[in-house]
């Protein structure tokens, strides 16, 4: 074989990250090792994979054909590095999930994964949608729990679990004592939001479209836990996953406004890229997160249980 499985590391950290640089830190290599090894296997073949620009290495055709293909024959090479360790050939995964669903699902299942495959290493990168979508499209995640639309046609998308948005207000504001709350009155509240990008933030102006140029918002935040905080403290009213906000309506620290004729309902979908090759770890993560979905209607119904069989609560 003309080429080295060191060499295709080299490629795939090069072509991920575009920089020579990024890529020597991710490998721990020395830049003169990473570049080497790089300019050898396009020497060996005659090929040039990369077009240059300065510093920064942007993948060809022939680059951009080869790099999920390299991808998986390491993802191959790992599967045999895992069974000739004894573990099953469970290799290690990186995915991404949104920040609702990484705040509040994607932890408790990566600890029950763990406690089912204890030799497995998972990584967990918790962004918004867009950037979720968008490292899975360059093969940096191998895949990605969403709470937003997909519109990358390089991308698989599968249905995982119906998500309801809420509006909420903290007790005392005014609007909790409405027995019938319009969109038109919430359009004159102000509002702490979700940032653009966020799936949350896609659901919210989808719903509130009719209304969305009247609308005051005041704030917009990156974590669902400050938005809770923010409102808790009087800055206005918000709309989040009911999912976020199960333990704050137990408590009675925020309450719920019913909204008359305001469709709040929207999916969480499982992405990947059309070309990743799906190893044992990834299929057996994506098969937990069907299995603790097959009973519940809805995110806020799902039940996760420790290894006492106790419901494990989040919050």
């Amino acid at each position: 074989m003309r080429y080295t499985l060191r060499q295709l590391e080299v490629f795939v950290a090069v072509g991920r990250f575009e920089s020579v640089s990024r890529a020597t830190e991710a490998l721990n290599l020395s830049q003169s090792a990473t570049s080497t090894a790089l300019a050898e296997l396009e020497k060996q073949f005659d090929v040039r994979l990369f077009d240059r620009h300065g510093k920064r290495l942007q993948l060809n055709e022939a680059g951009r054909a080869l790099l999920p293909r390299a991808i998986e024959l390491l993802d191959r090479a790992g599967e045999i590095e895992s069974l000739l360790a004894g573990n099953a050939g469970l290799n290690g995964f990186r995915f991404g999930a949104t920040l609702t669903i990484g705040n509040y699902l994607a932890t408790l299942l990566v600890g029950e994964f763990m406690r089912r495959y204890p030799g497995c290493r998972v990584q967990l990168d918790v962004h918004n949608t867009e950037q979720v979508l968008r490292q899975v499209a360059h093969f940096e995640l191998d895949f990605g729990l969403i709470e937003g639309d997909n519109p990358n046609p390089d991308l698989s998308a599968e249905p995982w679990i119906a998500d309801e948005l809420v509006v909420f207000a903290a007790p005392d504001h005014p609007l909790t004592r409405e027995q019938h709350v319009t969109i038109d009155m919430l359009a004159r509240q102000p509002w702490i939001v979700r940032e653009p990008g966020s799936g949350t933030r896609q659901a919210f102006e989808n719903a509130f479209r009719q209304v969305r140029s009247q609308m005051d918002v005041r704030l917009e935040l990156e974590h669902t836990e400050a938005i809770k905080r923010a409102v808790e403290a009087g800055m206005g009213v918000s709309c989040i996953s009911r999912l976020a906000l199960k333990e704050a309506f137990r408590r009675g620290s925020l309450v719920p406004i019913e909204v008359d004729d305001l469709d709040l309902q929207r999916q969480f979908h499982i992405v990947w890229h059309k070309q990743k090759f799906h190893t044992p770890g990834m299929q057996a993560f994506i098969a937990l997160c069907r299995e603790v979905t097959a009973g519940a209607t809805r995110s806020d119904e799902i039940v996760l249980r420790d290894a006492s069989g106790r419901a494990i609560e989040y919050r």
